[in-house]
């Protein structure tokens, strides 16, 4: 095959390879000019080190996504090891063999076999395009180096997901996983998880995984193990996905947004093979939510005479269950089938997801939940926040950004503000005691990619009287610059506000009955406002503006050691901040001295 490619394609190539060593070396000239440090108030930040996939791998969709980070840490590693086989393929021959024989003795009635773990009975089977090749069980030769904790970041080039250890000065990952003919788009991390699946990864086909990040990690193998499969082929929604996020709290719970406009909640615990169907919405441009309709089928969880589990999918009548030829109720704590002892609680429904919110027309870009699970905000392609109560399905507030898409949105994290950041160069304030915006900061220069708070910051002078009496919060943008902003309360004037209808609240000192913007006037809850003019809304300046990379940024994040800054090509940078700084500088003067 080698000897058989023409002059051209090899005139193809060699071009190609000029025009990425061309890059690269314009690339590195230009992160040669860059500083590797920044001055705030507090003292200065200092890159620390670089985090990025091997600069020899070159992806066939490189380009055609944007990176994103999440950041995972693991605690202790847990008594029992991780489980190395999915229940498809891994349930001892004794539980097969029982459920021959129910098969067997059903006479056509509907029964099947599967595993426990979901829909990774799949996992040898043909991956259509636009999924992953998984593998069954671990890999016998696994990695004796990994301890089963620590902090790991995540991140996603082209068709492939990286992970590092942020621990490590090392530059390359630690591992790679390969997707066949798809694109990894976004992926979150459970650090609550009560089992081993933590990680979410969603796909540019709509497919959704999740999978335990530490049986990833003492897998040597570059394809996912383990695997939990959700919309498979598209079955529910054939959109990219955009955004997910686990529902704090929500014992398992966790929600996909897509491009067309809709978000579905799943339950992991729930097998992904039944998925559900919803109605069509009935006004695409209203706010909905549908829930799954009746199950027509229900999973016994069984456990075999030699102690293997496994489950039963059972037609479901909504009375009684049907496996065998016999009947069961629903109710029933205990199950007989051939030698099989059904778990508590004996049936669970299957369909998955369980719900469908209709949220915009248009693109979800982002969704982000308040760190109590309560609430969660939405941004889109139309150019709204959206913040709804998550346990009731209601409205409660939203607006509009001055121009454009807004693309990101982060919460505070007493759940007091939510930040966004989109096409209109600008980051908004919203407080949610208000709902409405009570500032709005200008400084980047181009589209705003991504913005956090920073939890772990406090004034210099501060008080630890356990109020926020200012917020520091982090933006990037496609203008390769990271801005650092102070959100101080004593700064933030928000006007007396007119009572509604005008009529004037005697001994209120929130409402006033003089003249001013209707920006201010009470607003119903559930409503959607328009953007305010910018000379109604406090203005706020950044506190730095850092040129951090030469490519536009992605992504931003706060640990309690450094800022992470990530660009769209996969490169992080790692700023140590003022304190860390000192005390490396400290340590080496220490080991000096002691030389």
């Amino acid at each position: 095959m080698m000897n058989t490619v023409n002059n051209g394609m090899m005139s193809s190539s060699s071009s190609s390879s000029n025009a990425t060593t061309t890059t690269s070396t314009a690339n590195n000239q230009a992160s040669s000019a860059l500083k590797t440090y920044f001055k705030t108030p507090e003292g200065r930040y200092k890159l620390h080190f670089e985090k990025t996939h091997p600069s020899g791998l070159l992806h066939f969709s490189h380009g055609k996504t944007v990176s994103q980070v999440t950041f995972a840490h693991l605690k202790d590693k847990p008594t029992q090891s991780t489980q190395t086989s999915t229940s498809g393929v891994g349930v001892a021959s004794g539980v097969r063999s029982a459920a021959a024989r129910i098969l067997g003795s059903s006479n056509g009635r509907t029964l099947s076999f599967v595993g426990g773990n979901g829909s990774s009975k799949y996992a040898s089977g043909t991956a259509r395009n636009g999924s992953v090749s998984a593998s069954s069980t671990s890999n016998t030769n696994g990695n004796l180096n990994f301890d089963g904790k620590g902090t790991y970041l995540v991140f996603n080039v082209g068709d492939t997901l990286f992970i590092s250890d942020l621990n490590s000065q090392d530059k390359d990952p630690i591992k790679s996983i390969l997707f066949s003919n798809s694109n990894p788009i976004c992926h979150a991390f459970d650090p609550d998880a009560k089992d081993g699946h933590d990680l979410l990864i969603g796909l540019n086909t709509g497919d959704v995984y999740s999978v335990s990040l530490r049986q990833q990690l003492q897998d040597m193998g570059k394809k996912l193990v383990g695997l939990h499969h959700y919309n498979k082929d598209g079955i529910v929604n054939n959109s990219r996905c955009t955004s997910l996020a686990w529902v704090p709290k929500g014992d398992g719970t966790f929600v996909v947004a897509h491009a067309d406009g809709n978000m579905y909640v799943y339950e992991k615990s729930k097998d992904g093979v039944a998925d559900s169907t919803f109605p069509p919405a009935k006004d695409q441009s209203q706010f909905s939510v549908s829930h799954t309709k009746t199950n027509k089928k229900a999973a016994v969880g069984v456990t075999g005479e030699d102690g293997v589990q496994g489950i039963l999918l059972l037609v479901d009548d909504g009375e009684t269950v049907q496996g065998g030829g016999n009947r069961f109720p629903l109710g029933a704590m205990k199950l007989k089938l051939l030698g099989w002892t059904a778990n508590e609680p004996p049936v669970q429904p299957l369909s998955n997801p369980t719900a469908r919110w209709h949220i915009c027309q248009g693109s979800i870009n982002c969704i982000t939940f308040s760190n109590d699970g309560a609430s969660m905000a939405t941004v889109g392609r139309d150019g709204y926040l959206r913040v709804y109560d998550y346990k009731r399905e209601q409205l409660i507030c939203g607006g509009k950004s001055y121009y454009g898409a807004l693309l990101c949105c982060a919460w505070s994290g007493d759940g007091k503000y939510i930040l966004t950041g989109g096409e209109d160069d600008l980051v908004q304030v919203w407080s949610m005691d208000d709902r409405k915006v009570v500032a709005w900061g200008e400084g980047h220069n181009s589209w705003v990619s991504g913005v956090a708070f920073d939890p772990y910051w406090s004034p210099p002078n501060s008080d630890d009287t356990g109020e926020n009496v200012v917020y520091r919060f982090g933006s990037v943008g496609q203008d390769t610059q990271l801005l650092l902003w102070d959100l101080e309360m004593s700064e933030i004037v928000v006007p007396l506000r007119r009572a509604p209808g005008g009529s004037p609240r005697g001994g209120s000192p929130t409402y006033s009955t003089t003249s001013q913007s209707s920006h201010w006037d009470a607003c119903p809850l559930g409503t959607l406002q328009p953007s305010p003019s910018t000379r109604d809304v406090p203005k706020l300046n950044p506190v730095v503006t850092h040129r951090a990379h030469t490519e536009p940024l992605s992504g931003v994040l706060f640990t309690q050691d450094s800022v992470l800054t990530a660009c769209r090509d996969g490169l992080i940078k790692v700023w140590a901040r003022p304190a860390s700084v000192e005390n490396q500088t400290s340590n080496s003067e220490t080991i000096l001295n002691t030389a």
